[in-house]
């Protein structure tokens, strides 16, 4: 099974769901993740990660290997990142500890409204269909991550700007953010695993058929076809729009707490007021492997280098 499986309940019987904003995010509580999952549990957990986007548990306090399991019970696992790698004895299991990038960039980077925020592995041709992310060492106040909603997002452009939008491919690819320089293991690891693709700036969602607005800041680069003073203008208004506050949820992060969201219609920002600390923080991370992206016009996406996200497979 290589995506979520939307299987449609009327009522949420085995769990309780908690909307957290208008448009996306929705807290869940009745359930143990550290055990396996009856298939009503399942079913109702799907469901709200379709309907709500992103959804979160609290009081889950995981091992990576209990982590993996509940991971698999909602389709294939990726390794933990194709580029940069996976928790050693873990290879489904990426660390998203406070200071991952110091290894990475040097300099200050130039930072617009929409800096940051992405949509996790857009540079491979099949993206993930979900992420699930576990906290671990959480800090007293500070490091909240937000997600947005890109369905809505996409409904609240005009009808004049979707029927554009809706003919668009976007180049994805993995660079430093801007301002930054690439520091030499950025550059050798994306160089050992090249990965650039063409997506359409709309993606129609798999499963429920919804459009959603697929741009995601951090990867996409320049849409195809377009001068590039006009790409320029035009990502730079599809940015901007997809992160109003209204779109958005903020997440307050406890330890044991953990965030379950669809890929194929979010995207999120990690938090950067910790770095105004001495605070730890340290999550960790599981991918779903995804499908290849279609358009409103039936044309996927078209891999310009690199390979697909493969499912781990225990040799």
């Amino acid at each position: 099974m290589n995506a979520i499986t939307h299987n449609t309940v009327p009522t949420y019987q085995r769990i309780s769901v908690k909307p957290l904003a208008v448009h996306i995010g929705a807290e869940i509580s009745g359930v143990d993740l550290s055990r396996p999952l009856a298939s009503e549990e399942i079913a109702e957990i799907r469901a709200a990660l379709l309907q709500w986007k992103v959804i979160f548990f609290r009081d889950q306090h995981l091992s990576h290997a209990q982590h993996v399991a509940f991971g698999k019970q909602f389709g294939d696992l990726t390794l933990g990142h194709p580029v940069f790698g996976y928790e050693p004895g873990h290879p489904e299991v990426y660390s998203v500890g406070r200071d991952r990038f110091k290894s990475r960039f040097d300099g200050a980077r130039l930072v617009r409204p929409w800096t940051g925020w992405h949509t996790d592995v857009t540079a491979a041709i099949n993206p993930p269909a979900a992420s699930i992310l576990r906290g671990v060492v959480i800090p007293p106040y500070g490091g909240d991550t937000q997600w947005t909603n890109l369905v809505a997002a996409y409904h609240g452009l005009s009808p004049a700007l979707r029927a554009f939008v809706d003919t668009l491919q976007g180049e994805h690819k993995f660079t430093p953010p801007e301002g930054n320089k690439a520091r030499q293991e950025f550059v050798s690891k994306v160089a050992a695993t090249p990965l650039i693709s063409h997506h359409p700036l709309v993606r129609v969602h798999p499963e429920t058929g919804e459009k959603a607005l697929y741009v995601s800041p951090s990867f996409l680069k320049n849409i195809v076809g377009l001068h590039p003073r006009e790409s320029e203008q035009l990502l730079a208004l599809l940015f901007e729009h997809v992160v109003r506050p209204e779109y958005t949820v903020r997440f307050k992060w406890e330890e044991g707490s953990l965030a379950f969201w669809d890929n194929r219609s979010t995207a999120h920002l990690a938090p950067v007021d910790i770095y105004d600390t001495e605070f730890e923080r340290q999550l960790y991370r599981i991918t779903l492997v995804g499908d290849v992206p279609v358009g409103p016009d039936g044309k996927p996406s078209v891999s310009i280098e690199g390979e697909p996200v493969a499912a781990h497979s225990v040799e």
